[in-house]
């Protein structure tokens, strides 16, 4: 059986405003976005709902963000609704050319201040006899929290995901101090592309001068020839974040 070749990419898109919320700049966040074409888009930060600012902001999508960033290119995708609030609702999304067969949406809150969620997607490869397990997620800025959130990470993929299945886990990790790569690997066999091809995680925010290493792709089952950290023009005019990309082979 020959490579498959996925192009995966993974953004915090800031609810669709730039750093310090200073533009809305969706339109240019789709424009980005789609250059790319890739294909699974793992999306934080994505706004379901907002009636205050459908109102008030200018070219405000009539649908979802998620339905927006997807157009035409991405005919299937799920969303996971985290934070909700008086107007409206944001989580994370998946953006995919491949059918989407199942999904679900795990409350992985460890605070009243931060909902979080794990969004879990099982997809249909054409050609490939097993499906593809994307997970996307966003994770707290609380240690403590996060060290939770990456177990209850693991036991999810231990008690759902079979080992012979491809598995892909693409987001936000916010893990600045490096902490989660080691137990991924040691307990789920999870690969992150940057780390593996460049021997470091990928300096993601802010996106105008990047000090942090807080966005992540991680994967099973695959093989990574490229990873790739866009936070040069026209990036850093959009998300507080930058965007990560990288290349896996399916075998």
């Amino acid at each position: 059986m020959n490579s498959i070749p996925f192009r995966v990419l993974s953004y915090n898109i800031h609810k669709g405003f730039s750093f310090y919320n200073r533009r809305f700049v969706l339109n240019r966040i789709r424009d980005a976005v789609h250059f790319i074409h890739a294909d699974l888009v793992f999306l934080q930060e994505v706004v379901g709902q907002h009636e205050k600012h459908a109102e008030r902001v200018q070219h405000w999508p009539k649908n979802s963000q998620f339905e927006y960033l997807a157009d035409s290119l991405w005919p299937h995708y799920a969303y996971g609704k985290n934070a909700i609030y008086t107007n409206g609702h944001h989580g994370n999304a998946i953006l995919s050319k491949f059918p989407i067969r199942t999904w679900e949406n795990v409350d992985i809150s460890m605070n009243r201040l931060e909902n979080r969620g794990l969004l879990h997607a099982v997809l249909d490869i054409p050609n490939h006899s097993k499906p593809l397990h994307a997970i996307c997620l966003h994770l707290g800025l609380f240690e403590a929290d996060r060290q939770k959130q990456i177990l209850s990470l693991c036991h999810r993929i231990e008690s759902i995901v079979p080992h012979d299945e491809p598995l892909i886990v693409a987001g936000d990790f916010n893990d600045w101090r490096g902490m989660a790569s080691e137990l991924l690997l040691s307990r789920v066999g999870l690969s992150e592309a940057f780390l593996q091809l460049k021997g470091e995680h990928p300096k993601t925010f802010p996106c105008w001068l990047p000090v942090l290493r807080l966005d992540r792709i991680y994967f099973r089952g695959f093989k990574a020839v490229e990873a790739r950290c866009f936070s040069g023009p026209p990036w850093n005019g959009l998300s507080d974040h930058a965007a990560v990309f990288s290349e896996l082979l399916l075998e």
